[in-house]
């Protein structure tokens, strides 16, 4: 079930959409760390509860930004892939790390500190750039 919009704002239709606190987590969950089955959603240390993420996956399929198929191999397992839609939102996860890092890194010092912070402080538009090309080239070889 599609969602209903509060208003006719661009920014605030995004929101509606995306300003849940489990949408983006899911899309970083596929496009960063490669889950692809419900198992391995249920396994990520953001603890989702089944009953949202199915709800949540759901709603991602309905509005085009992820697609669920068969793996090729295995008929019984559901496989969620990012569309061109969700891979679309790789700037907006990159803009978050780097506010995320700039901004509250003194208060949360285990954000993440590495060679892939140190690319994404480096040149976001190469580190997004590689993340999207990654993630295509594991579709392209499923």
């Amino acid at each position: 079930m599609l969602p209903e919009f509060r208003c006719d704002c661009p920014f605030t239709s995004a929101l509606d959409i995306l300003g849940d606190k489990w949408m983006l987590v899911i899309i970083k969950q596929m496009l960063i760390e490669g889950k692809e089955t419900f198992k391995d959603f249920t396994e990520s240390e953001e603890a989702i509860a089944t009953n949202i993420l199915s709800t949540k996956l759901k709603l991602l399929e309905e509005l085009g930004i992820i697609v669920k198929t068969k793996r090729p191999n295995n008929k019984k397992t559901n496989l969620y892939l990012l569309t061109d839609t969700g891979l679309a939102l790789t700037p907006i996860l990159v803009e978050l790390a780097t506010w995320s890092d700039k901004y509250l890194r003194d208060i949360h010092p285990g954000i993440v500190n590495g060679e892939e912070m140190q690319l994404l402080r480096n040149d976001k538009a190469a580190f997004a750039s590689r993340l999207e090309k990654k993630y295509r080239e594991k579709l392209a070889a499923n």
